[in-house]
């Protein structure tokens, strides 16, 4: 069997690639105007109508929503959050565990309102497994469960290798540990229902719109300008191509696989009865679910950036990275060694240079932004789009500071990325320094974390 490599991603493959919304017709205003029709893009429109419906709002998409990381990513709908530490040193510890704690009754959001507006995407809260392979990732292992008790998640369990297996039967498993919050969804379902939802309330719409700057109360496309009092910038891995916002986050790339539906045998022996997302504690780590429809969809990184920012086309992966993917897939599970991987795709996430997920609006522009997700976005792009809503509210005199307002990510800046060609060689780097130390510790018997992915951590600023 062939492996479909690109077509965006796995998931347009069951729902069909959509047929774009009409583009901007020309120069035009509104009250709040959104540029990118992504999960953030879309949620934020979607709160801000709910609380003021009288707000006019339209939304700019340069393909069609969720063209990039929203219909890419591996649909792990947790409550992870990227710069919980950091703003634990800026803020101090309770307002980080403020964070988590939103973080945590996110999932719970999501959940509830794709039930409310009637959403079927394939969803399951069965929580997140992360498990362990080495002495050394078994020590981080015990070292992340214990901080996540620090900052407030009482409900998680550390689990044994029997434990774990007991869950999902993953080969070589030393140990793992497991969150409720967590849930297994089809991220173009999802993307999709509350696309449509956003329309019915009467928020507007524009796909194949490219917006080539953002400027105070404007947002400039080849078509024309939107003129109004808000812009919010909601471009995630996508951000770099704006004018100006070049080294503002690096696009960094993510790969994934999906097996063909596997038979009830397969299962047998793997388990995965309660459809928990899966991760594990490499340096360059893995993601997967088991699909609705009972497949294995796993990712991780391939190349992991483009000289120049540059994005991809369509989805498309390297071959290499397709092979080095399902490598993994039959060390964790070596039942799956004679399965054909149907597809394959990649797409971008945004990363800041200190790999803090930000929220922002600055008062004496009118201009917004969120995202900086580092590949934790589902979830967290429904707690930007509510802070958005809260602090637009704000400014403009519709509403007051809320806890929502008052979060440790609300405001935060970052310094720009180096330029090239410091950045590509520090990123591949990066990442080539970790995949060897993942090696070493696999064949090692240490449970001390390798020196070299110690160093890479401090250079890139993401510990």
């Amino acid at each position: 069997m062939t492996t479909v490599n690109g077509g965006i991603s796995f998931w347009y493959s069951q729902t069909g690639i959509p047929v774009p919304r009409e583009p901007l017709p020309g120069d035009t205003t509104a009250d709040v105007c959104i540029v990118g029709g992504g999960y953030t893009g879309l949620w934020t429109a979607y709160y801000l109508k709910k609380a003021v419906p009288f707000l006019r709002i339209t939304v700019l998409e340069q393909k069609f929503c969720g063209y990039g990381a929203s219909g890419r990513n591996g649909g792990w709908l947790y409550n992870g959050i990227a710069g919980r530490d950091r703003y634990a040193k800026l803020h101090g510890h309770d307002a980080a565990v403020a964070l988590q704690h939103a973080m945590n009754e996110t999932v719970d959001e999501v959940v509830r309102v794709a039930a409310e507006e009637g959403i079927d995407a394939d969803i399951v809260k069965g929580g997140v497994l992360e498990v362990a392979h080495s002495p050394a990732q078994l020590a981080r292992l015990k070292a992340f469960h214990a901080a996540e008790l620090a900052f407030g998640e009482k409900d998680r369990l550390l689990l044994g290798a029997r434990e774990s297996a007991e869950r999902i039967r993953v080969t070589g498993t030393s140990g793992g540990a497991w969150t409720p919050h967590g849930a297994r969804i089809h991220p173009v379902k999802l993307l999709q229902g509350l696309a449509k939802a956003v329309e019915a309330l009467g928020v507007v719409i524009h796909e194949s719109t490219t917006v080539t700057e953002i400027k105070p109360k404007h947002a400039i496309t080849p078509y024309g300008t939107v003129r109004a009092p808000y812009v919010l910038r909601c471009t995630e891995g996508f951000t770099a191509s704006l004018k100006g916002q070049k080294r503002s986050w690096l696009p960094m790339n993510s790969s994934m696989i999906a097996t063909e539906p596997l038979p009830q045998q397969v299962w047998d022996t793997i388990g995965w009865e309660g459809r928990e997302t899966l991760g594990d504690m490499a340096h360059a780590y893995m993601y997967a679910q088991r699909t609705a429809d009972d497949r294995i969809a796993l990712g991780g990184r391939g190349v992991p950036y483009r000289f120049g920012s540059r994005t991809d086309n369509d989805g498309r992966t390297q071959p290499a990275t397709v092979e080095a993917l399902r490598e993994i897939l039959v060390r964790f599970f070596p039942a799956t060694a004679g399965v054909a991987i149907e597809h394959a795709w990649s797409g971008v996430l945004g990363v800041p240079r200190d790999w803090c997920a930000s929220v922002e609006l600055d008062r004496a522009t009118g201009l917004g932004w969120a995202g900086g997700y580092v590949g934790s976005g589902v979830a967290t792009a429904n707690l930007a789009a509510r802070t958005l809503r809260d602090l637009v509210q704000l400014d403009s005199g519709q509403g007051h500071g809320t806890d929502l307002t008052a979060l440790p990510w609300v405001g935060h800046r970052v310094r720009r990325w180096e330029p090239e060609p410091f950045r590509w060689i520090g990123v591949h780097g990066m990442y080539a320094a970790y995949r060897g130390a993942d090696r070493r510790e696999l064949s090692g018997r240490s449970s001390e974390t390798d020196p070299v992915a110690r160093v890479a951590d401090r250079i890139s600023g993401r510990h």
